[in-house]
């Protein structure tokens, strides 16, 4: 190896001009202290969540799950990959269905949020898909539930509205 040359987890690194960029990011990186990010990387964000307002000072980098469940207490969204992928974090942004860890929560700005929680309105009934999850024994370990019951209720608001997803019939012509 070079003198110049280094590993990174795994991976030879060559000198160069980008090295010099990386080292300056690593060493910044090193030298950050672990407490809260500086008042420029955050920004007040309103939310309507579940019907209430929120006025909240959020880090940019705070994913809209996190949000939910460290700082209003709205644990249904449940944090399962961390990819986009299983579908546990799934909520309502505006009545569509979206993976909440995936989206930044300045990102949505002004937007209304539908959690599990807020499905039922009230809280008196359920929804309608809630109730006939329970109704049908439709539950699996409790775990993926609320991400599926968003899901549901956005797929069926989606196709009512005319949106094509995956539960729409491809003969079927959009807004029929």
């Amino acid at each position: 190896m070079s003198s110049g040359a280094r590993w990174i987890r795994g991976r030879h690194r060559s000198p160069g001009p980008s090295r010099k960029v990386s080292d300056a990011m690593d060493s910044q990186h090193e030298s950050a202290p672990a407490s809260r990010p500086p008042e420029s990387s955050r920004s007040e964000t309103t939310l309507r969540v579940n019907g209430k307002p929120y006025t909240l000072t959020v880090d940019h980098r705070r994913v809209l799950l996190d949000l939910l469940r460290e700082d209003l207490g709205l644990a249904g969204a449940k944090k399962g990959c961390d990819h986009g992928q299983c579908g546990a974090c799934t909520v309502l942004v505006d009545g569509r269905r979206v993976n909440s860890c995936l989206l930044f929560a300045v990102a949505l700005d002004g937007c209304e949020i539908t959690t599990v929680e807020g499905l039922a309105g009230d809280g008196e009934e359920l929804h309608p898909v809630q109730r006939a999850f329970l109704d049908r024994d439709a539950f699996q370990c409790g775990y993926c539930t609320p991400g599926q019951i968003c899901s549901a209720v956005g797929a069926l608001a989606e196709a009512a509205a005319g949106h094509p997803s995956h539960v729409t019939d491809p003969a079927t012509p959009s807004g029929a």
